[in-house]
């Protein structure tokens, strides 16, 4: 689980007077990735007051060698960890709307964070709803415009910065620091503290909650207070479209308890359903922008 101790990356801490920084590194195409959004959720709104998150992105080039057998394999991989995981993604993409061009969804996630770092991270989240819920061909621009027009980014900034060279050199900044940390398996977090004496710690792939915040709390040398959460509808109202496994997760509940309270939510119409292959998701409908 845990690799050996980095050296200390120089990162900025003092951005937001944190004392951790947590790098996440993602692959936007990745299965393994979109499952760790569940627990992403829950550490941001527990313990967000102690670290601030930057993600670096990474994209397998092997992909641009695609053969039939490749698509069955990658097919095969999705619908495991969709089954095992909960979070739903759909295999049958690779068959029916192959990603034809792997890296182009990194380079416009690059050039939707020239619009601001949460900008970047909305449009990242959009992405991959698209993909692995609605089967949608992320390495179509018309696709990823839509994506940018759904969370309110400036489109002509949008589709003049994802040509330009700023969101390359700053996708090829993330790949950089990928191969200067060693990170060889996506996703992996990398864990440092304050104090530039001390060294990163790394892990790799998907873990249960609790040891994410037991390396909180050794970072820390100290327990970290949780915060309160956040109501179920705030939580719908801030993220807009949750899996039943997110809200199970960050709430504590069973996906049948959550199943069973959403319905009556659909019925009041503070929400939509949304059925994906292998899980639940609602869509909160927001009355005061209908």
């Amino acid at each position: 689980m845990k690799d050996n101790l980095l050296p200390n990356y120089h990162c900025c801490l003092n951005a937001e007077k944190k004392p951790l920084e947590i790098y996440i590194f993602v692959d936007p195409l990745c299965p393994e990735c979109w499952a760790l959004e569940p627990i992403i959720k829950k550490l941001q709104l527990e313990y967000g007051k102690y670290f601030r998150l930057k993600h670096v992105l990474s994209t397998d080039l092997t992909r641009l060698n695609f053969s039939s057998k490749k698509y069955e394999s990658i097919a095969q991989l999705w619908e495991k960890t969709a089954n095992r995981t909960g979070m739903s993604c759909d295999g049958d993409l690779w068959f029916e709307n192959p990603i034809s061009t792997p890296y182009l969804p990194s380079i416009a996630i690059k050039a939707a964070e020239l619009q601001g770092r949460k900008a970047g991270i909305r449009f990242l989240r959009k992405v991959q709803e698209v993909l692995f819920l609605e089967k949608q061909n992320v390495s179509n621009l018309d696709i990823l415009t839509e994506c940018a027009r759904s969370i309110n980014l400036d489109i002509d900034e949008f589709l003049n910065d994802i040509h330009s060279d700023s969101a390359a050199k700053a996708f090829q900044c993330d790949l950089k620091i990928l191969s200067e940390m060693e990170v060889s398996e996506i996703p992996s977090l990398v864990f440092f503290n304050e104090n530039i004496e001390d060294e990163g710690l790394k892990i790799t792939g998907l873990y249960p909650y609790k040891v994410y915040v037991q390396i909180i709390q050794e970072m820390l040398d100290e327990k970290p207070v949780p915060a309160q959460l956040p109501s179920l509808e705030q939580f719908l109202k801030i993220f807009k479209l949750v899996a039943s496994k997110e809200i199970a997760m960050v709430y504590d509940m069973s996906i049948t308890e959550v199943e069973k309270e959403l319905k009556k939510w659909v019925l009041q119409q503070k929400v939509r359903v949304i059925k994906g292959k292998y899980g639940t998701f609602w869509s909160y409908i927001d009355k005061e922008t209908k």
